[in-house]
């Protein structure tokens, strides 16, 4: 893809996450920690990406490396990714066991708001890249 959009990301002392954009114009997150830094900032570089999203996108978000999954974080990454904006992402989160995964889940079922965006949580990163590698045509 020739046109992708800048990043805008930066690497901030006590944030837990980087992010790298992906060849298909996606982007990557690898989380370390859910810590209130890291998800107040990821809050506001996500939020800033989807205030302009003018495309389908495939994100990744790998939080194997996570130890810690306050609900508050998993909340806020619910409430984020059901805004409107982001009925134009496929997301792919890949978490380090099926008892994180089931954890996840649990807590996505009580929201109160429907995902906007096709989120699938996975225990294998193979598995994550497949189904975020299929057609967008079928999603649009």
């Amino acid at each position: 893809m020739s046109d992708l959009k800048p990043l805008n990301w930066k690497a901030e002392p006590g944030i837990g996450y980087t992010v790298t954009r992906r060849d298909d114009g996606g982007m990557n997150y690898v989380f370390t920690d859910l810590s209130e830094a890291t998800v107040t900032h990821w809050k506001k570089f996500a939020e800033d990406h989807l205030f302009d999203a003018d495309r389908l996108t495939r994100n990744l978000y790998d939080l194997r490396e996570v130890q810690d999954f306050p609900e508050e974080a998993m909340r806020s990454a619910i409430r984020l990714n059901s805004d409107p904006s982001a009925r134009k992402i496929r997301l792919a989160v890949v978490v380090a066991s099926e008892a994180v995964a089931d954890g996840i889940r649990k807590v996505a079922s009580l929201a109160d708001a429907t995902f906007a965006a096709d989120i699938h949580i996975y225990t294998d990163i193979d598995e994550a890249e497949a189904w975020l590698s299929k057609s967008l045509d079928q999603y649009a």
